[in-house]
């Protein structure tokens, strides 16, 4: 079965780091670029960084400094390291495999983990 599998969420307190992680079982993350994305409640889903196939990174201005993305191609897993964590980084974090950043994603949603920072 082809998917990714989003892991290392929980409760924060501001100024707290967590470290998630996206894994892909049924096929190779090497040739794709892989998204990070967020959905907090009342919100619509927003993209917060990509890492293309080559490794280069692009973020959103809310995680540009806090935020950094990186992978393993030989654990077939990417990851987002969130550093100075803040209440409005509260939401549901999905991974999503992509032609390339910015373009288009294939396959559903996975069930995404949940980030909570709240004191």
């Amino acid at each position: 079965q082809l998917q990714l599998v989003e892991s290392g969420g929980g409760l924060v307190q501001p100024g707290g780091s967590l470290r998630l992680s996206c894994a892909a079982s049924g096929f190779g993350l090497t040739n794709y670029a892989i998204g990070w994305f967020r959905q907090a409640p009342g919100k619509e889903r927003e993209g917060v960084s990509c890492i293309s196939n080559d490794g280069s990174t692009n973020y959103a201005d809310s995680a540009k400094g806090r935020f950094t993305t990186s992978r393993d191609n030989a654990k077939n897993t990417v990851y987002l390291q969130m550093d100075s964590l803040k209440p409005e980084d509260t939401a549901v974090y999905y991974c999503a495999k992509l032609n390339r950043c910015g373009g288009l994603r294939f396959g559903s949603w996975g069930q995404g983990t949940q980030v909570t920072v709240s004191s």
